[in-house]
């Protein structure tokens, strides 16, 4: 990973947590009822997961209490507007920005001595089977202080209100008493400590819940799409609701979401992109094994890749080629099929969301294509930059150096 790291491309924008934070953040740990940390400094994302900290409890979504109730940590008012990492839904970030939108100046005011336990309740205490992701509807943010730093307001400001009352000044027991909750928690009367719950209401989305599962709607019929067989094969027995189901390896679910008008394809026109050629280079490059060159050089080399394509086996030659076989082909022959010619990954890759989507939509659907032909390396970075963290460990080298210059070099 130093390759992505040194070119500013691996968790990039986690801000540091040491000392009193540490203290502060290991309380709304205990708060949200789990076990503290034992790391003495680590690093979080805009909704206070950390890394090393998934890594040292072996728990990627450690903030979950079960599936259906994720949680958010904010410990200072430098999370608003970083990325998350590693969202549990879809929809993750949105729920920040909304409350970095709402709360920015109290967030501000309360981080300055405390932190904040955010709960998102969908109102299901826990899942069951996986068409449970139908219910979700609302979400509800709720918010919580460590030390209950809002209810130490509420009776600092009844002993003030006591203190005013009759004689009550004179009352040295009720001096100690304002004395004691000054020096523990400062003066109050005047801090901005109520968070009001904000309400969130979903649309189409996807959750990690049962390993993996996309919900759309507002179209025709809602689509269910799973990401493990084990989860479709359960749900498709269910009767319960009307929705199609798929999972994600289905030829079928491209044909459906294409009559849906949820994606689009046109390969004479993607074939002069910059995203063709970085998804057909990719293509090559799985194939590239033991050469004498290094696949960086191979792939942007136009005589190394002519070169190197020459002496692969013929069959990998056509898919990666097929694209433009294809339309070559269409020329002198308009009954000629897409499917007899160009391989099925690549053409599903070379598909995008169609262009009636609105914008959120529209990056949902960019991540359900990396996921179902994960080849285009740029947006596979900016769509599923987990999945594509995991699989960048594995290439060779010099085909790294060409997946991280590709990156940086953008559209």
């Amino acid at each position: 990973m130093q390759k992505l790291k040194q070119a500013n491309l691996y968790r990039n924008e986690l801000i540091p947590i040491s000392g009193k934070l540490v203290e502060r953040y290991n309380k709304c740990l205990v708060k949200l009822g789990f076990t503290p940390t034992k790391l003495t400094s680590f690093f979080i994302d805009g909704i206070g997961w950390s890394p090393e900290i998934a890594a040292e409890k072996n728990e990627v979504f450690y903030l979950n209490n079960g599936e259906a109730n994720p949680h958010a940590i904010i410990i200072t008012p430098l999370q608003k507007g970083l990325p998350i990492y590693n969202p549990f839904h879809s929809f993750d970030r949105e729920l920040m920005k909304l409350v970095f939108k709402i709360h920015n100046e109290k967030i501000n005011n309360i981080t300055r001595d405390s932190a904040i336990c955010v709960d998102f309740d969908q109102n299901i205490d826990a899942f069951y089977e996986p068409l449970d992701v139908l219910k979700y509807q609302d979400v509800n943010i709720s918010f919580r202080l460590i030390d209950d730093l809002d209810k130490a307001k509420e009776a600092q400001l009844q002993l003030i209100e006591k203190f005013h009352k009759d004689n009550n000044f004179i009352d040295e027991n009720l001096h100690q008493e304002l004395l004691s909750s000054a020096k523990k928690y400062g003066d109050l009367r005047e801090r901005e400590l109520s968070l009001e719950p904000i309400v969130f209401t979903t649309d189409s989305f996807f959750t990690e819940a049962f390993g993996g599962v996309y919900l759309l709607r507002n179209f025709i019929t809602p689509i269910l799409i799973f990401e493990k067989k084990e989860a479709y094969k359960e749900a498709i027995n269910d009767t319960t609701y009307d929705v199609l189901m798929f999972h994600i390896s289905q030829p079928e679910l491209v044909t459906q979401l294409r009559d849906h008008l949820i994606i689009e394809c046109n390969l004479a026109e993607e074939v002069p992109t910059k995203r063709y050629e970085r998804i057909k280079s990719f293509i090559f490059g799985e194939a590239l094994k033991d050469t004498q060159h290094p696949v960086n050089d191979i792939l942007k080399d136009k005589m190394l890749f002519k070169s190197y394509l020459n002496k692969i086996d013929l069959e990998t030659r056509k898919k990666v080629m097929s694209v433009e076989r294809y339309l070559d082909k269409k020329q002198t022959n308009k009954d000629i099929k897409i499917n007899d010619i160009v391989d099925q990954e690549f053409y599903f890759s070379l598909h995008k969301p169609h262009s009636s989507l609105r914008a959120n939509h529209q990056d949902l659907i960019w991540k359900l294509l990396i996921n179902i032909a994960p080849k285009d390396v740029l947006f596979w970075y900016w769509y599923d930059k987990e999945d594509f963290y995991k699989n960048f460990k594995t290439w060779q080298e010099t085909k790294q150096d060409w997946v991280v210059e590709t990156i940086k070099g953008g559209f």
